[in-house]
């Protein structure tokens, strides 16, 4: 892991940008000595480690004393992306828009990208935590898809909250099954490209004893901000 850049922001949050490979990523840490528990902060397909929205979740995170870092998936952010990405991207979002059946577009333009994000994310969690000032616990937050797969398949992470609902692939609902880790579903209940009942569905299926679903109404991006202070609490119960 190389850091690039770094800076320091006025509650005393350091923010470092680092690459691990191919990989680009952002590292929050707080002011405190003491080594702090580690969010992973995933953001949704199409979009940017840098997307304000996540910063302003992980800025808030560290600033209360968790370490949160940020990868750009393959074809997102920073890394480059195939014109064949574009267009099986382009087609699922015109065919949602349309009202046309997706899920076959879905599941060739997800599915494999699950495939190689997940792994990603493993190889990072390595190394971040060597880093010293990082230590205890590992949650997760962010995009189902790739949150399912993880926290199905790798035993340091502890808690996890997912974002946008269920519209997973169709391999991702067999996986939750094997997810038994405290969860957090959280639902927009008129999100245009999450149906909800894919989410009840979704949120049935996982094997966690404790899992609590909030469903507030509004659109995809809608999420209210005081989601985050409850996640942040639901973190506290279960990293500290």
């Amino acid at each position: 892991m190389r850091f690039t850049s770094e800076q320091r922001l006025d509650n005393g949050v350091l923010v470092r940008e680092f690459t691990l490979g191919e990989i680009p990523g952002t590292l929050w840490t707080p002011a405190s000595a003491e080594p702090a528990p580690l969010i992973l902060m995933a953001h949704n397909g199409g979009l940017h480690r840098r997307e304000s929205r996540l910063v302003g979740r992980a800025r808030q995170a560290a600033s209360r004393g968790y370490a949160v870092a940020a990868i750009d998936a393959p074809g997102h952010g920073d890394r480059p992306r195939s014109a064949d990405d574009d267009a099986a991207r382009a087609e699922f979002r015109r065919a949602m828009r349309a009202g046309e059946p997706a899920d076959e577009l879905f599941e060739a333009f997800v599915g494999p990208l699950v495939g190689k994000t997940v792994p990603e994310w493993r190889t990072t969690l390595d190394a971040l935590l060597e880093l010293p000032g990082i230590g205890g616990s590992v949650g997760y937050s962010g995009w189902t898809a790739v949150g399912v797969r993880l926290a199905a398949t790798d035993p340091r992470v502890r808690a996890a909250v997912f974002f946008a609902g269920g519209y997973v692939p169709r391999a991702q609902h067999e996986e939750a099954r094997r997810v038994t880790v405290p969860l957090l579903l959280l639902l927009q209940w008129d999100d245009e490209g999450n149906p909800r009942e894919r989410a009840l569905d979704l949120f049935d299926a996982f094997g966690s004893e404790e899992k609590t679903l909030h469903a507030n109404v509004g659109g995809h991006a809608g999420t209210p901000w005081f989601e985050v202070d409850d996640g942040e609490r639901f973190f506290a119960r279960h990293l500290s």
